[in-house]
């Protein structure tokens, strides 16, 4: 049995290192030239869905109206679903600056309410790409204009672009901040390598008659989750080689980490949720690979309090993966201007290993809480 064991601990470490020197390669890949567009041609709609975000959802909305991209050309629509807090009256107040106000009002009990006020606001629109962003997001008065501009020099049918997190409070944020950074190069590492894997909603950008082309939300409406992910699937299968990552600092959108462990497992347990849904073989092949490492590890640093062997074996493992997991990180960080927080490399490590692996068994229970909500 030790001998076993020993063995797939190696061949899962083995592994985790060549899927992130594979990542690693095609974050270097991902090379985006500054958009120097001076004249646009594409009417814009952003698209935000809302529920109960008073406290921030303002600071979004001028960030948005301040867009430095021909104000003619920009569309807001930002649905209320079914917000008990002042959010609608707080968008309604910027009606005289163009922002629509759409709000949903079912009898009908759904579980992806986010999907159904996306295809709703979709079904108002009258741009013709899609730019959709979440109600607690900052960005800079490029970030249209980076967008659209990289839009129209690739002729590109979706767009992921970078979300990272900012004005941390606690040590804790921060670790989060370096593990969602590692996420999201991920997203654009598989891009560079022409795979569409996985992106953030937050900064998502596609043709409408492309989301009708493929069906919108059909077939993956079953899920809370998933409006961008399991989107960018269906796009990806449609389209091979025109969706792209825009690695410009420019297109960046900022948010904020979870305050406090609750609701960060349960943000994980909807991302995971979605796993669920994959057809891509190699994406499933690559989440269970990860997801080995990660169980391996922890067997192995168990076994480790009872038979030194299991111990020198864990601590070579961890080592190993504590440089592959630097040595990936390292250029998203640069990238992100985040560099100081490869410190906290070490602490996320252990931490990051315990939650894969309980969010890789959690993930499988489809209940979860979501905006005061239990969805699936």
């Amino acid at each position: 049995m030790t001998a076993l064991i020993s063995i797939i601990s190696l061949f899962s470490i083995g592994l985790y290192v060549l899927l992130l020197i594979y990542l690693r390669i095609g974050w270097a890949k991902v090379t985006t030239p500054p958009v120097i567009a001076q004249t646009f041609s594409t009417k814009v709609t952003v698209l935000i869905a809302a529920r109960n975000e008073e406290e921030k959802i303002h600071l979004t909305i001028e960030d948005i109206l301040a867009q430095d991209y021909p104000k003619h050309m920009v569309e807001v629509i930002i649905v209320d679903d079914h917000s008990t807090d002042n959010t609608a009256a707080i968008i309604s107040s910027y009606a005289a600056q163009g922002v629509k106000l759409l709000q949903l009002k079912l009898g009908e009990t759904l579980n992806s309410y986010k999907k159904k006020a996306i295809a709703e606001a979709i079904k108002l629109s009258t741009g013709d790409l899609m730019v959709a962003t979440d109600a607690d997001c900052r960005m800079g008065n490029q970030w249209l204009r980076t967008i659209v501009g990289f839009y129209e020099q690739h002729d590109l049918v979706m767009i992921s672009s970078p979300v990272t997190y900012f004005q941390e409070q606690s040590v804790f944020e921060r670790m989060q901040t370096l593990d969602f950074s590692s996420l999201i190069g991920m997203g654009g590492a598989f891009l560079g390598h022409g795979f569409a894997a996985t992106c953030n909603g937050a900064n998502f950008a596609y043709r409408k008659d492309v989301f009708y082309e493929v069906g919108g939300f059909a077939g993956i409406d079953d899920l809370a989750s998933g409006d961008d992910e399991l989107l960018l699937h269906k796009v990806g299968e449609r389209y091979p080689g025109r969706i792209a990552f825009l690695k410009r600092r420019e297109a960046i959108v900022y948010t904020h980490a979870k305050p406090n462990l609750k609701e960060f497992m349960q943000q994980r347990r909807r991302w995971a949720s979605k796993s669920t849904k994959y057809k891509n073989k190699k994406m499933v092949a690559f989440a269970l690979s990860i997801w080995l490492c990660n169980f391996m590890l922890l067997l192995t640093a168990v076994l480790g309090i009872f038979d030194s062997c299991f111990l020198k074996l864990f601590l070579l493992t961890i080592g190993i993966k504590y440089a592959i997991d630097l040595l990936y990180m390292t250029p998203i960080m640069n990238f992100l201007k985040r560099r100081e927080l490869l410190l906290y490399v070490s602490f996320v490590l252990p931490l990051n290993i315990l939650y894969f692996v309980i969010i890789g068994f959690l993930g499988k229970n489809k209940k979860y809480a979501w905006k005061g909500r239990i969805v699936k």
